[in-house]
């Protein structure tokens, strides 16, 4: 059964160094999900195990990339997270499709 969410969804993220919860933006338009740089030093993620390219309208740059465990929705997932400067951005997590092909569904009327 699919769990459906809306266009921002509140998750937990655990690290090495605790864990935090945080508002995460939904984008079906993303590939790989996406969290802020120093969000990920806080919590001590990581290592970097390779670089991901990632397209965008500012043009094409490879970003490192870590694995987290995240909660969301009620259900644990291990996930691909590219590293990315969002602290000038709302929203310090991005879900993408590597997430939201595990069984969700969006509804923007949602949260």
């Amino acid at each position: 059964m699919k769990t459906t969410i809306g266009l921002t969804t509140r998750i937990v993220i655990f690290g090495r160094k605790g864990k935090k919860e945080v508002v995460a933006r939904v984008d079906t338009g993303a590939t790989k999900s996406s969290i802020d740089s120093a969000l990920a030093k806080e919590l001590d993620l990581g290592p970097e195990f390779k670089h991901a390219k990632v397209k965008s309208a500012h043009g094409v740059r490879y970003r490192p990339v870590v694995t987290a465990e995240i909660l969301i929705a009620g259900q644990a997932i291990e996930s691909e997270f590219t590293l990315a400067e969002r602290e000038h951005m709302k929203y310090q997590v991005l879900i993408g499709q590597n997430i939201l092909k595990k069984g969700f569904l969006i509804d923007p009327s949602k949260g």
